[in-house]
């Protein structure tokens, strides 16, 4: 149900971006589902979460209400954020959900100083940072996994990589094409895995992790995932083709965990339906619950500035 969720989340805020109803930037998580489903299922409590700006579906994943993820896209003050982050600064530290991040590849160094945090403080707890294949080029990401292997520290490094840099693909962009190979660099252990099925990715977060919680340093998994959409609402997509597009879709990863429910005899087909008509109605009232909010007040612009 939750794939569903934030897909149907997806669709209707691509309608209400067309609209001029949700205003900035947007970026879309349909065909990335199984990423931080798979992934966030496997955390803990004590668990930090922090992404970059496709960040919807990980809100969610992480507890935030689908009501008040609409409601920030909307810019209303019943949003996660009061109306003042929209879609790219999605968050709730109540939820150990450090939010999403709009400069690519600056969010690494406050995972890294994350991770100090609990290291210091003995929680137990690891960082989950997850961030694009276009991140790795970036100075921030040398700075924060070098830093995490000489102190030790415990972070899962995760790679969504969608296979391109905005409008670039891999290899033009980096020298090396394979992501993972990046955490060699650092002797940091890694591995790779399908992102379009959700048991896969579960599997190997929950090996992840372990090796974290076990004391062994920080770890790299690359999870090979593909938008759908373009990389905005505003992207043209020119340059890939639309077949390039549909033979991903072949793999769609709700079909994918659909039939693995199925095989499991998990799930029949009529809960799968039973459960997307859930999963629609909830969307249909947390678009009606933003539509109908208000904005936030003139007099409160100056609030929540300062901490206390």
């Amino acid at each position: 149900k939750q794939m569903v969720v934030i897909r149907r989340l997806e669709e209707r805020s691509a309608e209400l971006y067309q609209q001029g109803k949700i205003g900035g930037f947007l970026h879309l998580y349909i065909g990335q589902e199984a990423v931080s489903t798979g992934l966030i299922s496997a955390r803990k409590p004590e668990d930090r979460v922090i992404t970059a700006y496709r960040d919807h579906g990980v809100a969610i994943n992480c507890g935030i209400p689908a009501r008040e993820v609409m409601a920030e896209l909307l810019g209303k003050e019943t949003g996660v954020s009061k109306g003042r982050g929209g879609s790219m600064h999605l968050a709730d530290v109540t939820k150990n959900f450090w939010g999403g991040h709009a400069i690519v590849g600056a969010h690494l160094p406050i995972a890294a100083g994350l991770a100090i945090g609990d290291q210091y403080q003995e929680t137990g707890g690891t960082t989950i940072c997850m961030f694009g294949d276009g991140a790795t080029n970036i100075g921030y990401f040398h700075e924060a996994l070098n830093l995490s292997k000489v102190w030790n520290l415990p972070v899962l490094w995760v790679c969504e990589n969608n296979q391109y840099g905005m409008g670039t693909t891999i290899d033009r962009a980096s020298a090396v094409s394979t992501m993972q190979q990046k955490a060699a660099g650092y002797g940091m252990d890694s591995a790779s895995v399908d992102g379009m099925d959700l048991m896969k990715v579960r599997e190997a977060s929950l090996e992840a992790l372990e090796h974290i919680r076990s004391g062994k340093g920080p770890y790299f998994l690359e999870i090979n995932t593909y938008r759908f959409r373009g990389h905005s609402m505003g992207d043209p997509e020119r340059y890939r083709k639309q077949d390039e597009v549909h033979k991903w879709q072949e793999n769609d990863p709700i079909a994918v965990y659909g039939k693995y429910l199925i095989s499991k005899k998990l799930a029949t087909k009529k809960d799968l339906v039973e459960q997307e008509g859930q999963a629609e109605k909830e969307v249909a009232e947390a678009v009606e619950f933003a539509e109908t909010s208000p904005e936030p007040a003139a007099e409160t612009l100056f609030d929540h500035i300062y901490a206390e």
